[in-house]
């Protein structure tokens, strides 16, 4: 595999837009009262995200968008869905061993495929 032929620039844009998507998927803008409910979490005026939380979001969403990005070399769009899938599905059964809500299971889910998809839009306009 020569990752020289990746997109890093698609890469780190598509990472950076799923961040920047996560962040108003979870604000009080729109889901963050559902979802916080719904997860057995309290939120306050002075509630913030754990540092350890944020720091494995983004490596994930990095990890996340090289795959896409290897899977965009090899015009492999399929594979790309199938790794968006599997990392909602298992984003989904970890949260239901949690006990979670389905309307937050639906919030977690939700975002990973639409992080997803940003990360495939950057690839192919990038």
């Amino acid at each position: 595999m020569e990752f020289e032929s990746v997109n890093w620039i698609a890469v780190l844009v598509g990472a950076i837009a799923a961040f920047l998507f996560g962040w108003l998927v979870y604000s009080p803008m729109l889901f963050a009262k559902t979802w916080a409910e719904g997860s057995g979490i309290e939120l306050t005026a002075e509630s913030r995200p754990p540092l350890g939380a944020m720091i494995l979001q983004i490596a994930g969403l990095l990890f996340l968008a090289t795959v896409i990005g290897i899977t965009a070399t090899f015009n492999a769009l399929f594979a790309a869905i199938l790794a968006i899938l599997a990392a909602a599905s298992l984003t989904i059964s970890n949260g239901a061993f949690c006990g979670k809500s389905t309307a937050a299971l639906a919030i977690d889910a939700g975002y990973i495929i639409g992080a997803g998809i940003l990360m495939i839009i950057a690839q192919g306009i990038l």
